[in-house]
Protein backbone atom coordinates (compact mmCIF):
# COMPACT_ATOMS: atom_id res chain seq x y z
CA UNK A 1 0.00 0.00 0.00
CA UNK A 2 1.37 3.38 -1.02
CA UNK A 3 2.02 5.82 1.84
CA UNK A 4 0.01 9.06 1.84
CA UNK A 5 1.91 12.10 0.63
CA UNK A 6 1.82 13.76 4.06
CA UNK A 7 3.40 10.70 5.67
CA UNK A 8 6.19 10.67 3.09
CA UNK A 9 6.83 14.38 3.58
CA UNK A 10 6.91 13.97 7.36
CA UNK A 11 9.43 11.13 7.10
CA UNK A 12 11.59 13.15 4.70
CA UNK A 13 11.53 16.14 7.06
CA UNK A 14 12.53 13.90 9.97
CA UNK A 15 15.46 12.46 8.00
CA UNK A 16 16.57 15.94 6.91
CA UNK A 17 16.48 17.17 10.50
CA UNK A 18 18.52 14.18 11.67
CA UNK A 19 21.17 14.91 9.04
CA UNK A 20 21.31 18.67 9.71
CA UNK A 21 24.56 20.15 10.98
CA UNK A 22 25.72 23.69 11.73
CA UNK A 23 29.14 25.28 11.28
CA UNK A 24 29.97 27.64 14.15
CA UNK A 25 32.88 30.06 13.78
CA UNK A 26 34.81 32.59 15.80
CA UNK A 27 36.80 32.00 18.98
CA UNK A 28 34.00 32.81 21.46
CA UNK A 29 31.31 30.75 19.73
CA UNK A 30 33.61 27.78 19.16
CA UNK A 31 35.03 27.85 22.69
CA UNK A 32 31.59 27.90 24.31
CA UNK A 33 30.34 25.08 22.08
CA UNK A 34 33.42 22.98 22.91
CA UNK A 35 32.78 23.56 26.62
CA UNK A 36 29.09 22.62 26.35
CA UNK A 37 28.64 18.92 27.23
CA UNK A 38 25.15 19.00 25.66
CA UNK A 39 26.52 20.00 22.26
CA UNK A 40 27.32 17.16 19.84
CA UNK A 41 30.60 18.09 18.14
CA UNK A 42 31.56 16.59 14.78
CA UNK A 43 34.60 18.34 13.29
CA UNK A 44 36.92 21.13 14.39
CA UNK A 45 39.05 23.11 11.92
CA UNK A 46 41.62 25.52 13.36
CA UNK A 47 44.76 27.42 12.54
CA UNK A 48 47.77 26.94 14.80
CA UNK A 49 47.16 30.28 16.50
CA UNK A 50 43.47 29.49 17.14
CA UNK A 51 44.36 26.02 18.43
CA UNK A 52 46.70 27.54 21.00
CA UNK A 53 43.98 29.96 22.16
CA UNK A 54 41.40 27.15 22.36
CA UNK A 55 43.73 24.53 23.88
CA UNK A 56 41.81 24.20 27.16
CA UNK A 57 38.42 23.91 25.45
CA UNK A 58 39.73 21.41 22.89
CA UNK A 59 41.13 19.28 25.70
CA UNK A 60 37.83 19.49 27.61
CA UNK A 61 35.83 18.43 24.56
CA UNK A 62 38.20 15.57 23.75
CA UNK A 63 38.05 16.35 20.04
CA UNK A 64 40.82 16.00 17.47
CA UNK A 65 41.41 19.29 15.66
CA UNK A 66 42.17 19.52 11.93
CA UNK A 67 45.05 21.99 11.51
CA UNK A 68 45.00 24.23 8.44
CA UNK A 69 47.06 27.02 6.94
CA UNK A 70 45.43 30.44 7.63
CA UNK A 71 45.64 31.18 3.89
CA UNK A 72 43.73 27.99 3.05
CA UNK A 73 40.96 27.90 5.63
CA UNK A 74 38.80 25.08 4.28
CA UNK A 75 35.71 25.20 6.50
CA UNK A 76 32.46 25.45 4.46
CA UNK A 77 31.45 28.88 5.74
CA UNK A 78 30.89 32.21 4.01
CA UNK A 79 34.29 33.54 2.85
CA UNK A 80 33.42 36.90 4.40
CA UNK A 81 32.85 35.41 7.86
CA UNK A 82 35.18 36.61 10.61
CA UNK A 83 36.16 33.11 11.74
CA UNK A 84 39.36 34.03 13.67
CA UNK A 85 40.88 30.75 12.54
CA UNK A 86 38.30 28.45 14.16
CA UNK A 87 35.25 26.62 12.83
CA UNK A 88 33.31 23.78 14.47
CA UNK A 89 30.72 21.51 12.88
CA UNK A 90 27.98 20.58 15.36
CA UNK A 91 24.47 19.18 15.60
CA UNK A 92 21.74 21.68 16.55
CA UNK A 93 20.92 21.74 20.25
CA UNK A 94 17.79 20.01 21.51
CA UNK A 95 16.37 21.98 24.43
CA UNK A 96 13.25 19.86 24.83
CA UNK A 97 9.68 21.07 25.19
CA UNK A 98 7.83 24.15 26.33
CA UNK A 99 6.82 23.06 29.83
CA UNK A 100 10.25 21.83 30.91
CA UNK A 101 11.85 25.16 29.96
CA UNK A 102 9.13 27.61 30.99
CA UNK A 103 7.84 26.17 34.28
CA UNK A 104 9.72 25.93 37.54
CA UNK A 105 11.38 29.31 37.93
CA UNK A 106 10.05 32.00 40.21
CA UNK A 107 8.26 34.68 38.13
CA UNK A 108 9.42 33.23 34.78
CA UNK A 109 9.82 35.41 31.71
CA UNK A 110 9.65 34.14 28.13
CA UNK A 111 10.30 35.89 24.80
CA UNK A 112 8.41 34.84 21.67
CA UNK A 113 9.50 35.97 18.20
CA UNK A 114 6.97 36.44 15.42
CA UNK A 115 8.80 36.17 12.07
CA UNK A 116 12.13 37.54 13.35
CA UNK A 117 14.38 36.03 10.70
CA UNK A 118 17.63 38.01 10.97
CA UNK A 119 20.21 35.79 12.75
CA UNK A 120 22.04 38.84 14.11
CA UNK A 121 18.86 40.09 15.77
CA UNK A 122 18.06 36.67 17.23
CA UNK A 123 21.65 36.28 18.44
CA UNK A 124 21.48 39.65 20.20
CA UNK A 125 18.10 38.71 21.72
CA UNK A 126 19.54 35.45 23.07
CA UNK A 127 22.39 37.39 24.65
CA UNK A 128 20.00 39.83 26.36
CA UNK A 129 17.70 36.98 27.40
CA UNK A 130 20.55 35.22 29.16
CA UNK A 131 21.72 38.37 30.97
CA UNK A 132 18.18 39.31 32.05
CA UNK A 133 17.15 35.81 33.13
CA UNK A 134 14.59 34.72 30.54
CA UNK A 135 13.51 31.09 30.79
CA UNK A 136 13.44 30.69 27.00
CA UNK A 137 13.37 32.41 23.63
CA UNK A 138 10.81 30.89 21.27
CA UNK A 139 10.58 31.22 17.50
CA UNK A 140 8.82 29.26 14.78
CA UNK A 141 10.36 26.49 12.70
CA UNK A 142 9.72 28.05 9.32
CA UNK A 143 9.75 31.81 9.90
CA UNK A 144 12.49 32.44 12.45
CA UNK A 145 16.27 32.33 12.29
CA UNK A 146 17.68 28.79 12.71
CA UNK A 147 20.96 28.05 14.44
CA UNK A 148 23.72 29.42 12.22
CA UNK A 149 27.30 30.51 12.65
CA UNK A 150 26.27 34.16 12.33
CA UNK A 151 23.61 33.76 15.03
CA UNK A 152 26.03 31.99 17.37
CA UNK A 153 28.75 34.61 16.87
CA UNK A 154 26.33 37.46 17.62
CA UNK A 155 25.02 35.60 20.68
CA UNK A 156 28.60 35.47 21.99
CA UNK A 157 28.14 32.12 23.74
CA UNK A 158 24.51 32.59 24.82
CA UNK A 159 23.34 30.07 22.20
CA UNK A 160 24.97 27.33 24.28
CA UNK A 161 23.24 28.34 27.51
CA UNK A 162 19.99 30.13 26.69
CA UNK A 163 17.11 27.82 25.63
CA UNK A 164 16.08 28.64 22.06
CA UNK A 165 12.97 26.70 21.08
CA UNK A 166 11.43 26.59 17.62
CA UNK A 167 7.76 25.61 17.53
CA UNK A 168 5.40 24.66 14.74
CA UNK A 169 2.73 27.30 15.40
CA UNK A 170 3.18 30.50 17.41
CA UNK A 171 -0.53 31.07 18.15
CA UNK A 172 -0.88 27.52 19.52
CA UNK A 173 2.20 28.09 21.69
CA UNK A 174 0.72 31.32 23.05
CA UNK A 175 -2.46 29.45 23.98
CA UNK A 176 -0.37 26.72 25.64
CA UNK A 177 1.53 29.32 27.69
CA UNK A 178 -1.76 30.95 28.70
CA UNK A 179 -2.88 27.52 29.91
CA UNK A 180 0.25 27.38 32.08
CA UNK A 181 -0.77 30.66 33.72
CA UNK A 182 1.33 33.05 31.65
CA UNK A 183 0.16 36.56 30.89
CA UNK A 184 1.06 36.98 27.21
CA UNK A 185 1.77 40.56 26.09
CA UNK A 186 2.31 41.53 22.46
CA UNK A 187 4.61 44.49 21.73
CA UNK A 188 2.92 47.00 19.43
CA UNK A 189 3.92 50.63 19.03
CA UNK A 190 0.27 51.61 18.52
CA UNK A 191 -0.93 50.02 21.78
CA UNK A 192 -2.65 52.22 24.35
CA UNK A 193 -0.95 50.85 27.46
CA UNK A 194 2.72 50.49 28.45
CA UNK A 195 4.30 47.28 29.72
CA UNK A 196 4.62 48.78 33.20
CA UNK A 197 0.95 49.76 33.33
CA UNK A 198 -0.19 46.34 32.13
CA UNK A 199 1.79 44.64 34.91
CA UNK A 200 0.94 47.13 37.65
CA UNK A 201 -1.48 44.83 39.49
CA UNK A 202 0.00 41.50 38.33
CA UNK A 203 3.18 41.09 40.35
CA UNK A 204 4.33 37.51 40.62
CA UNK A 205 2.57 36.48 37.40
CA UNK A 206 4.57 34.56 34.75
CA UNK A 207 4.93 36.80 31.69
CA UNK A 208 5.55 36.07 28.01
CA UNK A 209 6.48 38.93 25.67
CA UNK A 210 5.84 38.61 21.93
CA UNK A 211 7.88 40.70 19.47
CA UNK A 212 7.34 40.99 15.74
CA UNK A 213 9.70 41.60 12.86
CA UNK A 214 10.87 45.13 12.23
CA UNK A 215 8.49 46.79 9.80
CA UNK A 216 5.49 44.43 9.64
CA UNK A 217 5.39 43.83 13.41
CA UNK A 218 3.05 41.23 14.87
CA UNK A 219 0.79 39.24 12.57
CA UNK A 220 -2.96 39.78 12.97
CA UNK A 221 -3.43 36.23 14.29
CA UNK A 222 -0.80 36.91 16.96
CA UNK A 223 -2.50 40.17 17.98
CA UNK A 224 -5.80 38.35 18.35
CA UNK A 225 -4.28 35.56 20.47
CA UNK A 226 -2.23 37.49 23.06
CA UNK A 227 -3.87 38.69 26.26
CA UNK A 228 -3.04 42.33 25.64
CA UNK A 229 -1.09 44.62 23.31
CA UNK A 230 1.43 46.88 25.05
CA UNK A 231 4.11 49.39 24.11
CA UNK A 232 7.46 50.50 25.47
CA UNK A 233 7.20 53.77 27.37
CA UNK A 234 9.07 56.12 25.00
CA UNK A 235 10.30 59.63 25.75
CA UNK A 236 8.98 61.07 22.51
CA UNK A 237 6.72 60.21 19.62
CA UNK A 238 9.48 59.61 17.11
CA UNK A 239 11.69 56.80 15.83
CA UNK A 240 11.53 53.09 16.53
CA UNK A 241 13.69 50.47 18.19
CA UNK A 242 15.58 47.59 16.66
CA UNK A 243 13.79 44.36 17.68
CA UNK A 244 16.75 43.16 19.75
CA UNK A 245 16.85 46.44 21.68
CA UNK A 246 13.09 46.32 22.15
CA UNK A 247 13.36 42.77 23.50
CA UNK A 248 15.97 43.79 26.07
CA UNK A 249 14.01 46.85 27.24
CA UNK A 250 10.71 44.96 27.39
CA UNK A 251 12.26 42.10 29.35
CA UNK A 252 13.92 44.51 31.78
CA UNK A 253 10.66 46.44 32.24
CA UNK A 254 8.70 43.25 32.94
CA UNK A 255 11.27 42.06 35.46
CA UNK A 256 11.54 45.31 37.40
CA UNK A 257 7.90 46.21 37.58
Amino acid sequence: MKKPKWVVEKEQARKAAAAETVWLFGLHAVRDALMNPKRQKLRLIVTRNARDKLAEAISFAGIEADMVDPRKFTAPIDPGSVHQGAALEVKPLDWGGLAENCIGRENPRVLLLDRVTDPHNVGAILRSAEVLGASAVIGTRHHSAPETGALAKTASGALERQPYLRVRNLADTIVELQGMGFLVLGLDGEADQTIEAALDDKRGRPVALVLGAEGPGLRQKTKETVDQLVKIDAAGGFGSLNVSNAAAIALYASRHR
